[in-house]
């Protein structure tokens, strides 16, 4: 399958290395040149080049990019193939976003994205850190592996979707249509909790709207005072631990 990514941090960068090695065609570019892209990226096969190139004849476009600069990538994805499944891993944070009001206002994130790029959107890999993506993909049928929800208007996308998941190393859970996304915003109990299968239909049941936007941002709090000047990084599993104790 060809598959594009637009945007080469973290959850974009392990993306790249999955899919191509998993033997897809990918390109990937970050908001600069090709030549930027880190190369760990670029390690299992994966072609860096502009972001405008990315979305060029592919059959997927994984936007993997902060939630605020997605409206002005509208123009650059309008020249993705009329039929290509567009994969979206963004998250709303106001800190780093800026307040967007209809959001706060409870407008579902994912449905908001969809209306700025003005194409139908599947929202995937925004519910894992950027470090269990990373390092704790296991084969099928692994017991204990990590589940990662998927949400689409259109079935076929989320069951593409949910393919490409499982590829990474994960178990892609049918999470149902954009309007239900909500329930793996940040705040819920399965965001970032790291999940299996069996699990993570009771944490979609048991998510409430209404206590998300609280819950996240103690989540960020409590991060900002853990690395004080910033200097200093928590261990990879304390992120877990700490939405693992905020959100279930």
């Amino acid at each position: 399958m060809k598959i594009g990514i637009a945007g080469a941090g973290h959850i974009g960068r392990t993306l790249s290395r999955k899919l191509s090695a998993a033997g897809h065609d990918v390109k990937v570019a970050n908001s600069r040149d090709p030549e930027s892209v880190h190369p760990d990226a670029l390690s299992t096969g994966a072609r860096a080049v502009f972001a405008a190139e990315a979305v060029k004849d592919v059959e997927v476009v994984i936007l993997s990019m902060p939630l605020d600069r997605l409206p002005a990538f509208a123009e650059p994805l309008s020249e993705a193939l009329a039929d290509a499944v567009i994969l979206d891993t963004s998250n709303y944070y106001p800190l780093r976003d800026g307040h967007i009001e209809v959001i706060d206002e409870g407008q579902v994130e994912s449905e908001w994205v969809e209306k700025q790029l003005g194409r139908p959107i599947v929202k995937a890999f925004n519910a894992i850190s950027s470090a269990s993506l990373a390092e704790h993909g296991r084969p099928e049928g692994t017991a204990g592996r990590i589940a990662i929800p998927v949400a689409a208007n259109d079935a076929d996308a989320r069951k593409l979707a949910i393919g490409l998941v499982n590829e990474t190393g994960f178990d892609g859970f049918d999470a149902g249509v954009l309007a239900e996304s909500w329930r793996q915003q940040p705040g819920a109990p399965c965001y970032c909790t790291d999940l299996t299968s069996d699990e993570m239909p009771g944490a979609l049941a048991a998510a409430e709207k209404h206590r998300l936007p609280k819950r996240r941002d103690i989540s960020i709090a409590a991060i900002a005072e853990r690395v004080g000047d910033g200097t200093t990084n928590p261990d990879a599993g304390y992120a877990v631990r700490l939405t693992r104790a905020i959100f279930l």
